[in-house]
C-alpha cells in the first residue's frame, strides 16, 4: 500500500504509519507518535494528529500547487487523488493491538506544554485532524487538505516565520527557528515615527503593493532588531517569512532568493548589524541582489538590515583625500556610498534624552510588575545606565531584569 502513493509516498514519515497499521516494528512506530505528541502537545487521537502533522509538513507538487490556489485540475488532480484515498484509508484504519490502540487514540499529554512554536503547530494539527475526521469521501477529504495548503501553506514555510541559512559544505539549507522571540510593537515604547514608517512599508508588502528594502540605523540598544522581530510577529498570519542572512553568507543570496520567489509567502531577507571594513568586499554581493543583477530580484522578497552606520561601508579620511593614490577618486567614494542608497526606506533610532530614557523604564517596569515607588525606580535607573554604557531601550531592559526580586507575586 506505501509504494501506491506517488507523491506522498516520498515522505519517510509515513513509515511508522505503515508499520503501525501492518503491526510490523508496533513499538517503535507507536514511540515515534508518542514522541511527537509530547513535542505538539498532541492530544486525543494523535494517531490520527500525527498522520496530519506529517500531511501539513509534506511538500510536494499538489501541496504547493493548493498553497498558490484552488484544488489544481488536470493529471495532478488525478495523482493526489491516488494518494488520499491511501491516506484517509490510513486515517480510518483499525489498529489491531489494543494497548496500543489505547495509548494513541486516548492521548494526554504532559500539561507542562511545548514551547509556544511547537504548541501553535500541535493546536494546528489537531484542528486539520477534526476536520479530516468529519470528510465523508475521498473528495471530500481532498477538499480539507487542499483548503488548509491554500490557508496555511505546506511544508516548513507553512508552520514556521523564522528561518536561517544552515551550510552543509558547498551549499545550504533554510532550518527554521523553533522558539522565536514573542515581542510585540507594544512593548517597543516610543520611536512611533519609525515603527509607523516600518509597518507602512510591510503593510504594503504582504498586500502585495510596491514597498521598498528597509535600512534601520542609528545608535545600539535602540529597538532596531526587535523592531524587526515585531513586525514579524505583527504579519506572520498574513504570510509574512523572515530568512536570517549574516554577511559571512551573502555568497548564498542569489540562491537563497532563487528558492524563494515561487512560494506564496513574502520573504523578508534580514540581515542584523550590517556593516563593513573598508577591506570587506561581501557587500558587492549585496548590491547585485538588490538592485543591478541580470535577474530581478521577485516581488516576494524585501531585504530588511539593522545597521549602526548610516552608510554601511567604513569610509576614512583619507578616502576624501587621497586622490593622488587613485585616479578615479569619486568614483570609488561613489561606490562605498551606494549600498546604503539602495534601501528605498532608511530609519533613524537615535538614542533617547533623559526623559525618554525614563519613560521606557516606566513603561517597563508597569510591564514586569515591579513594585518600587517611582522616584527609588528613577534614580536606580540613573546609576544603572551611568555604570553601563548610557541610555538606550537595551539598557533600560537590562536594568528592568535586574529587579525579579520587586515583581509582584502573582
Amino acid at each position: 500500500m506505501k509504494n501506491s502513493m506517488i507523491l506522498y509516498g516520498k515522505y519517510d514519515g509515513y513509515k511508522s504509519v505503515f508499520d503501525l497499521i501492518n503491526e510490523d516494528n508496533l513499538y517503535p512506530a507507536v514511540c515515534k507518535i508518542v514522541s511527537a505528541a509530547e513535542k505538539y502537545s498532541l492530544s486525543g487521537d494523535v494517531f490520527k494528529a500525527y498522520l496530519a502533522l506529517l500531511i501539513i509538513n509534506d511538500e510536494n507538487a499538489f501541496s504547493i500547487a493548493c498553497e498558490k490556489r484552488d484544488i489544481p485540475k488536470g493529471s495532478i488532480y488525478s495523482v493526489a487523488m491516488n494518494d488520499i484515498k491511501v491516506l484517509r484509508s490510513l486515517f480510518n484504519a483499525e489498529i489491531k493491538n489494543s494497548y496500543l490502540s489505547d495509548c494513541i487514540r486516548n492521548y494526554t499529554p504532559n500539561p507542562d506544554k511545548a514551547d509556544t512554536e511547537n504548541y501553535a503547530i500541535g493546536q494546528m494539527a489537531c484542528r486539520l485532524a477534526a476536520d479530516l475526521d468529519k470528510a465523508e469521501s475521498d473528495e471530500a477529504f481532498i477538499e480539507v487538505i487542499a483548503r488548509f495548503y491554500k490557508d496555511y501553506g505546506t511544508g516548513t514555510f507553512g508552520i514556521n516565520k523564522a528561518f536561517v541559512i544552515k551550510e552543509k559544505g558547498d551549499s545550504f539549507t533554510l532550518e527554521p527557528v523553533t522558539k522565536f522571540s514573542n515581542i510585540t510593537l507594544d512593548d517597543l515604547w516610543g520611536y512611533e515615527t519609525q515603527k509607523k514608517q516600518l509597518c507602512d512599508n510591510t503593510e504594503a508588502f504582504v498586500q502585495g503593493n510596491s514597498a521598498n528594502n528597509c535600512l534601520l540605523y542609528g545608535a545600539a540598544g535602540t529597538g532596531k532588531s526587535s523592531s524587526v522581530k515585531a513586525i514579524l510577529n505583527e504579519y506572520w498570519g498574513q504570510g509574512l517569512r523572515i530568512v536570517d542572512v549574516n554577511k559571512y553568507q551573502f555568497k548564498y543570496l542569489s540562491a537563497v532568493i532563487d528558492s524563494l520567489k515561487d512560494r506564496n509567502y513574502r520573504f523578508i531577507v534580514y540581515i542584523d548589524d550590517l556593516s563593513f571594513e573598508d577591506f570587506e568586499i561581501e557587500y558587492k554581493y549585496l548590491k547585485s541582489v538588490i538592485e543591478g543583477g541580470i535577474q530581478p530580484k521577485p516581488d516576494n522578497v524585501l531585504i530588511y538590515a539593522t545597521s549602526n552606520r548610516r552608510h554601511l561601508i567604513k569610509e576614512t579620511w583619507s578616502d576624501r583625500n587621497d586622490t593622488q593614490a587613485d585616479i578615479h577618486h569619486s568614483d570609488t567614494v561613489q561606490e562605498k556610498l551606494s549600498l546604503a542608497e539602495r534601501f528605498g526606506v532608511a530609519i533613524s533610532f537615535m538614542k533617547p534624552i533623559q526623559k525618554e530614557y525614563q519613560q521606557i523604564v516606566i513603561h517597563l517596569a508597569k510591564r514586569a510588575k515591579i513594585n518600587m515607588p517611582e522616584d527609588e525606580l528613577l534614580d536606580r535607573a540613573r546609576v544603572w545606565e551611568l555604570r553601563h554604557g548610557g541610555m538606550s531601550g537595551r539598557i533600560a531592559r537590562q536594568f528592568i531584569d535586574s529587579l525579579s526580586e520587586y515583581k509582584e507575586v502573582e
